[in-house]
């Protein structure tokens, strides 16, 4: 029988989030409360590398240059393509969503989705929304779990963490 997991990170990690420009107001409040959850979940302020990027297009590039870096247990991605009247949101969304999967299974390092992809504007907001729920705290907290996850399989097997 598996062992529940902890709350918090019991060993120094460091993790990076790539956040797109693009939708700021939005993104920003999304970096925000991801930011709030992993430090709530015992990974130290400074041990947090945040890189911009100009939008969701670019997001499984720059995560590929993160885990080349190997510097990091975990890659966040966040974003919000907005739905709009041509058929740009169903590329965008679907390239970016195969892209950040490519990188984490060939990385092996877990890569977190956190891009939104609402119909409106306003759907954007009330998901980044502190008040509300915000969806960047739900994958930092995510984050905690996968690496979790991953050291105690690692130290279960015996290959360390």
């Amino acid at each position: 029988m598996t062992q529940p997991m902890t709350q918090t990170m019991t060993e120094p990690v460091k993790v990076a989030i790539a956040v797109a420009q693009f939708n700021a107001t939005v993104t920003e409040q999304l970096l925000a409360g991801c930011q709030h959850a992993l430090v709530e979940g015992g990974v130290a302020a400074e041990d947090i590398d945040v890189v911009h990027v100009p939008g969701a297009w670019e997001l499984p590039l720059a995560c590929r240059w993160l885990a080349d870096a190997d510097a990091h247990q975990a890659i966040i991605a966040l974003g919000a393509v907005v739905r709009g009247e041509t058929p740009h949101f169903d590329f965008i969304s679907a390239e970016c969503a195969r892209g950040l999967g490519e990188v984490a299974l060939s990385s092996r390092i877990p890569v977190l989705f956190g891009v939104l992809t609402p119909n409106t504007p306003e759907q954007a907001y009330a998901r980044s929304d502190p008040e509300r729920g915000n969806k960047g705290g739900e994958v930092g907290r995510a984050a905690v779990q996968m690496m979790q996850v991953r050291h105690q399989l690692t130290t279960r097997n015996g290959h360390g963490s």
